[in-house]
């Protein structure tokens, strides 16, 4: 290293016109003395572009040198009484450590994390004391995405704001009894604390981004004033490889989100080591972000390190600074101000002279950045003031700052729950705690009087900004009225004779006869991934715009059309491009909105349905855990409805997937009725009952006739079944064929083989939700089990079928898991058969598909006659005798295995 550095300084005195050079670099400095820097920079960029048009090769590097991005001449002071919030600080740190290892004293399989929050405290500390502004009559409030690891940080600072209580704390990650914290951010079990979600790592970058977006949006359709709101996202350095994080940098940039302030603590390690031991971290996302339109500011060095860089004339030591990498940084800090004297400085013999008066201690003294509230505070007044562009600010930190060799700076610090007496009492030292000796082993929590002068002024700061954060609205404060069933007149009656139409397009005329309605209208919020023309839904373009700020700057190729593509600065459409990850995003932006905004939003997200629930699970996930309030619609479901797409396009799992998500309320409808019922259902409970669950409705592209609505099947509807057509009631035998999705008609079409070809008698069922049958039968189960002496309860879809006979079979287009889900509350002495399109989908037409899936009219047809007869009610020669005339093929392979 000390070879190359001398390489460099050799190069720099062999300049072959050092006068030259001086004299250029002479009159920059006077143009950034007398005209200032901006003028400097576009002057230089006219140099480069005449050097690049005359043929000379200038590189491009969005990479500046490895110092702060403010120097110190331009650097803000905190106003801040920094005594008082260093105090505070410590106290927030003593009380964060004893929570987790008081915790993991008690019972050792707790877990929770120390050395997150050690890094972070110096900047929550500024963001919560100068920046960050709460809700209030004439502020939104800002939107804070808390590093997950970092939670037992905040609950301590809430210990001394007065806003939880010691038993709380006690309780951290004990939350059963309902006295405890959660373990990370989660707002479905904190719902007046939390806002958002983060531990799952990445996902809170992508979602701060859309929401920063989000914002936007409310404002420039005038729902609500956001221009003086700010999205603040923590997230680690480590967290940065997940793709989610680094997804959506480029939108942030193209959109303008200067709303948008990203916060990467970069202690330069992850969970098991250092994240780029062999490179520089902060000089890479630097450059992520600078090339794709950041606001970048980095904040490296501390205070102490101004006077060093000063004097450094020849650059050595920035040079220095730059070649080291990230594996050493993290070990110097491992060790102790000795070791960085030899390793460090000792890399060129002008760097020791130039610490030579300082002691070891001085030299352990010089900080990083992130543990400075001077350059802490700067970094954040440049993202407030900044404008056009989203900021970044890569803050360099130490890992477990302050917990010594127990944890500091060292591999095992994210795994770090225990710390030994040793450790806790050097911990109290170090930070100046004032407990005795004697009480030490207790590790008691410390709060000072409410009249102490530190308290006072943690309550004030709170007070200048509006109130105490993270806080959560659970109800939006506005009362929205959704319209009647009735008002659906047009999707609720029978197709006309010949005509044929899919539940999608039920769909799209519900959501446009929405779009018009007074009271909601200006609330929906289509969110479109590229498919609009698959839906149908494209004629939305031009009644109701597709939002961009800048709206449109260019004639749509598609203008003489009457559905021309339109964008529009006031648009209601989120078109999301390509990008599921970021529709789902935008979904729980607008979902949310009714507890982020105080506005109620109805968000319908309109995706593929097999690149929905599989590909942005973790997502939908989240989406309970935030308590998400809309429509997620989930287009060609099934296995067998998509024409020609194939392996990686046909769904029969999403459903399977939906019924894991506890507030999450799937429906399968098969005709427009049923979309319409559940939809209108949904908003009540949404919308006007402010209910926190969320819908998965699959809907289809067959087109076929539609039934319409009778009298008295809404209820069935919602719960999950309703008789659909009732078979011959003279019948000697009788089977119960139920169905959902576009499979329900293969029922029905089976019903009538059964009657015309065996004279048999066949029930059809609609099952639009097999899985709020199962968790009403599970509910009821449950209750039965803990109350032996009460009435016991009887399912719902047992009630159903305990009031008919002969066998049951159900049929879906998805896997048999998912109509199995049932099979509990079927009568005991009744035989329920399942069908399902199990294995991997393929192209095909619909009727090869059903064929290939055994899920087809005959497949049914031949299912209800063997269940018949198994249960001894016909003969089984009648079993072969229909698979012949079937012509089903008895050697077929199962699809499962092919």
């Amino acid at each position: 290293m000390s070879a190359q550095l001398d390489q460099l300084t050799a190069q720099a005195a062999n300049d072959p016109d050092a006068i030259e050079t001086k004299e250029w670099l002479d009159a920059l400095e006077a143009v950034i003395e007398h005209e200032g820097t901006e003028r400097a920079h576009y002057l230089m960029e006219r140099l480069v572009d005449l050097a690049r048009r005359r043929g000379a090769h200038v590189p491009f590097s969005a990479n500046t040198a490895y110092v702060n991005t403010i120097p110190a001449h331009l650097n803000q002071n905190s106003p801040g009484n920094l005594e008082y919030e260093e105090r505070l600080r410590s106290w927030m740190r003593w009380n964060a450590m004893a929570m987790v290892v008081k915790a993991n004293r008690a019972d050792g399989d707790l877990g929770g994390h120390i050395s997150s929050f050690a890094s972070l405290a110096n900047m929550l500390g500024t963001g919560f004391n100068h920046f960050w502004h709460a809700p209030t009559e004439d502020h939104g409030g800002d939107l804070l995405y808390i590093q997950g690891h970092s939670s037992p940080g905040i609950y301590a600072r809430a210990f001394l704001e007065g806003r939880l209580s010691e038993e709380q704390l006690l309780n951290f990650r004990r939350e059963v009894d309902g006295k405890g914290l959660s373990s990370y951010p989660h707002p479905k079990l904190m719902p007046d604390f939390w806002q958002f979600p983060t531990v799952s790592m990445g996902l809170g970058p992508l979602m701060a981004i859309y929401q920063a977006r989000f914002l936007k949006y409310l404002h420039a359709r005038g729902i609500a004033k956001t221009d003086n709101r700010k999205v603040w996202v923590f997230c680690g350095d480590g967290e940065m490889d997940e793709p989610e994080s680094m997804g959506a940098i480029g939108m942030a940039a193209r959109e303008r989100l200067d709303n948008l302030v990203m916060v990467v603590n970069c202690n330069l390690q992850r969970l098991d080591g250092p994240v780029r031991g062999n490179g520089k971290i902060i000089q890479e996302l630097e450059a992520d972000f600078r090339g794709a339109g950041w606001n970048v500011v980095k904040v490296i060095w501390g205070s102490q390190w101004d006077p060093l860089l000063a004097q450094d004339k020849e650059g050595i030591l920035q040079r220095v600074m730059m070649e080291t990498v990230d594996g050493e940084y993290q070990n110097y800090k491992a060790k102790d101000g000795a070791y960085v004297r030899k390793h460090f400085f000792g890399k060129h013999p002008k760097l020791l002279e130039m610490v030579s008066k300082m002691s070891d201690d001085d030299i352990w003294r010089l900080t990083r950045g992130g543990h400075d509230p001077h350059k802490i505070y700067a970094a954040f007044k440049n993202a407030q003031e900044n404008k056009g562009t989203p900021t970044v600010l890569l803050v360099k930190t130490v890992k477990g700052f302050g917990m010594g060799k127990s944890g500091e700076a060292r591999n095992t610090a994210h795994q770090t729950k225990k710390l030994d007496d040793q450790a806790i009492r050097d911990m109290r030292d170090r930070f100046n705690i004032a407990i005795p000796d004697d009480k030490l082993a207790d590790i008691p929590f410390f709060k000072p009087a409410d009249d102490a002068p530190e308290m006072v002024y943690l309550h004030e700061r709170r007070k200048a900004l509006g109130g105490y954060l993270p806080q959560r609205r659970e109800k939006a404060d506005e009362q929205l009225t959704v319209p009647k069933l009735e008002s659906f007149k047009g999707v609720l009656e029978p197709t006309a004779e010949g005509r044929e139409i899919s539940t999608t397009q039920s769909y799209v005329r519900v959501i446009t006869s929405l779009l018009k309605d007074e009271s909601i209208g200006q609330r929906i919020v289509p969110i479109l991934v590229d498919e609009s023309r698959t839906f149908g839904m494209e004629g939305l373009f031009r009644q109701i715009g597709i939002f961009n700020q800048q709206g449109q700057l260019y004639e749509p190729v598609d203008r003489d059309q009457v559905m021309y593509y339109r964008e529009d600065k006031a648009g209601q459409i989120l078109q999301e491009g390509i990008n599921e990850a970021g529709g789902m995003s935008s979904w729980i932006a607008a979902a949310t909105s009714y507890s982020s905004n105080n506005r109620t939003m109805i968000p319908f997200y309109t995706f593929y349905s097999m690149f929905g629930m599989q590909r942005v699970g973790d997502l939908v996930w989240l989406a309970g855990d935030i308590r998400a309030r809309g429509f997620l619609m989930g287009g060609t479901a099934g296995r067998t409805t998509l024409n020609g797409e194939g392996l990686q396009h046909e769904d029969g799992h999403s459903h399977v997937i939906a019924a894991t998500v506890p507030n999450c309320l799937p429906y399968d409808p098969t005709f427009g009725h049923e979309v319409a019922v559940i939809i209108q259902d949904g908003l009540r409970r949404m919308v006007e009952e402010q209910e926190d669950v969320f819908y998965y409705i699959t809907i289809m592209n067959e087109n076929y006739p539609h039934p319409g609505l009778k009298p008295g099947q809404e209820e069935g509807i919602l719960k999950g079944m309703y008789l659909l057509q009732e078979g011959d009631k003279e019948a000697s035998n009788r089977v119960q064929l139920i169905g959902c999705g576009t499979i329900l008609r293969e029922s029905m079409f089976a019903a009538e083989l059964l009657k015309n070809d065996w004279g048999i008698a066949a029930d059809v069922w609609s099952a639009p939700s097999l899985t709020l049958l199962a968790r009403d039968g599970q509910d009821a189960e449950r209750w039965n089990m803990v109350n032996p002496e009460q009435p016991q309860r009887v399912p719902y879809v047992t009630e159903l079928m305990q009031n008919t006979s002969g066998p049951i079979v159900a049929t879906t287009d998805y896997m048999r898991m998912f109509a199995e889900q049932i099979r509990a509350f079927m009568p005991k002495d009744r035989t329920y058969k399942v069908l399902g399109t199990d294995g991997f989908g393929r192209s095909d037409s619909r009727v090869k598909l059903r064929e290939f899936f055994e899920v087809n009219r005959y497949y049914v047809t031949v299912a209800a006659l063997r269940a018949l007869a198994d249960e001894g009610k016909i003969d089984r020669a009648i079993v072969s005798q229909a698979i012949a005339k079937y012509g089903i093929d008895q050697n077929k392979p199962n699809p499962v295995t092919q």
